[in-house]
C-alpha cells in the first residue's frame, strides 16, 4: 500500500515519512500533529483524497449525509466587531435587523405541516439580551415546531449570556434545555492560537471559554458540532493544533456530532485585503480534517459557502456530510462573497448531487441517525 500511494519522485526522507503516516491511516492509528502539518505540507492531492476516502469508508461507507433545517438568524447586532465578519452590522445601519419574537414565530410557522426536522439559531451578540431572551426564542419555535430539533446559538453568544445572567454554563444549558434546547452549533471556534486571535477577534471568547461552553454542554446531555475557520492568516500548525484540541475534548466527552471547516470569505470586512485560498486548499483541508479527527464521525462540507459543485469535489476528499435543504434562510456566509447567495437546496438536487458522487444518498436527524436511504 505505501509503495501504491506515495510518489516516488518526492525527495528520499520525504518519501519514508509521508509512507509512515500513510501506514498509520491503514492501520487505523492515530495521527499526530506533526503528522497532519507534514500533510498539509507535502502531500499531493492524490494522496490525500486516498487517505481522507479510506477513513471516511471505514466510518461511513458510501454514506453521505444532508437533513430538512431551516435557519433563525434573530439579529445581526454584536457586541463583537471580529475583523472577518461580514454580517455584523451596527444598530440604525439599513442592513442591520433584529427580530421580534412574533417575526420568529412567523418564520417558524412557514414550516408548520411540513417534514423539516431541524431549526438551526444563530446570529449575533445582542448587547441587551440575556438567558431570558435566548429562551424565549427556542419556546417560541417549540411551540409551534414541537418535533423539531432545535440547534441554537454559538458557544459565543452562550458565553456572553451565562456570564451576563450570572449563571455558570452548565446551569444555563439546564435553563434553556427546559425551553426546548436540544444541541448547539459549532460556530465561534474560529483559530483558537491566541495569537491569532487577537489579530482578527481580540475582544471574543477565548479558545478556553469555547472548549469550556462546549464541556459544559455535552456533560448535559446537549450534543454539538465544532468548526474552524481557516484561510487567513492562520498557519498549518495552527490549524492542527485547532483540530487537536477539540479532539481532545472529544476524547474526554464523546460530544461532538460533525466537524466544519469554514472557508474564510473575504467581501465586505476588514481582512478583505487578504483574498481568498484556492479550492485546490479547501479540498486539502477537508482530506487532512477527515484524516486527522479519528473520533468524529461526520465532517460537513457546507454548501452554502462552498457552492455547490464545490461540494461535490468534497465529497471525493472526506466529507460526508453536507448540510441541508435550508430554504433561503441564512445571510451569513451571502453576506461575505460566498457563490450561493439565495442558499436553497430541493431534496432532489441534493440527492442528485450526491448520486453523481457515486454515493448513497441518507437523509438523516441532527443527530445521525438516518431517516431515509434514498
Amino acid at each position: 500500500m505505501q509503495a501504491m500511494l506515495v510518489e516516488r519522485e518526492k525527495p528520499l526522507r520525504l518519501t519514508e515519512s509521508l509512507g509512515v503516516i500513510v501506514e498509520k491511516v491503514a492501520a487505523n492509528q492515530r495521527i499526530t500533529v506533526e503528522d497532519a502539518v507534514m500533510l498539509y505540507e507535502d502531500a499531493d492531492l492524490a494522496l490525500l483524497s486516498q487517505l481522507a476516502n479510506m477513513v471516511c469508508g471505514r466510518i461511513n461507507g458510501s454514506n453521505i449525509y444532508f437533513n430538512k433545517n431551516f435557519h433563525i438568524e434573530p439579529t445581526n447586532l454584536c457586541v463583537y466587531s471580529c475583523k472577518f465578519c461580514s454580517y455584523h452590522k451596527a444598530a440604525g445601519h439599513p442592513q442591520s435587523w433584529v427580530l421580534s419574537l412574533e417575526e420568529i414565530r412567523e418564520l417558524a410557522s412557514r414550516y408548520k405541516g411540513s417534514d423539516v426536522t431541524e431549526a438551526h439559531i444563530v446570529g449575533g451578540v445582542h448587547p441587551k439580551w440575556n438567558i431570558d431572551n435566548y429562551g424565549e426564542i427556542i419556546s417560541v419555535v417549540k411551540q409551534v415546531l414541537p418535533e423539531v430539533h432545535v440547534k441554537a446559538f454559538s458557544a459565543i453568544e452562550l458565553n456572553y449570556v451565562f456570564r451576563k445572567s450570572g449563571l455558570s454554563p452548565r446551569e444555563g444549558f439546564k435553563r434553556l434545555k427546559a425551553h426546548g434546547l436540544n444541541s448547539i452549533p459549532g460556530g465561534g471556534a474560529e483559530i483558537f492560537d491566541s495569537g491569532v486571535r487577537a489579530k482578527i477577534c481580540p475582544d471574543k471568547a477565548s479558545a478556553e471559554e469555547w472548549l469550556s461552553i462546549h464541556e459544559a454542554a455535552h456533560l448535559e446531555g446537549i450534543t454539538s458540532n465544532a468548526t474552524i475557520l481557516y484561510g487567513h492568516i492562520e498557519t498549518y500548525r495552527h490549524r492542527a493544533e485547532h483540530m487537536e484540541a477539540i479532539r481532545n475534548l472529544q476524547d474526554k466527552t464523546h460530544g461532538f456530532s460533525c466537524f466544519i471547516p469554514l472557508k474564510f470569505r473575504s467581501a465586505n470586512n476588514p481582512l478583505s485585503y487578504l483574498g481568498e485560498v484556492s479550492l485546490l486548499e479547501d479540498l486539502k483541508n477537508y482530506a487532512v480534517t477527515r484524516i486527522f479527527f479519528d473520533n468524529i464521525d461526520h465532517i460537513k462540507a457546507y454548501w452554502p459557502m462552498l457552492g455547490i459543485e464545490n461540494t461535490r469535489l468534497a465529497i471525493a476528499f472526506g466529507a460526508d456530510d453536507i448540510d441541508g435543504t435550508i430554504d433561503d434562510t441564512t445571510k451569513i456566509y451571502s453576506m461575505a462573497g460566498a457563490e450561493e447567495q439565495k442558499p436553497a437546496m430541493t431534496v432532489e438536487k441534493l440527492t442528485q448531487l450526491i448520486r453523481e458522487s457515486g454515493k448513497v444518498p441518507v437523509e438523516r436527524n441532527s443527530l445521525y441517525h438516518a431517516i431515509k436511504y434514498y
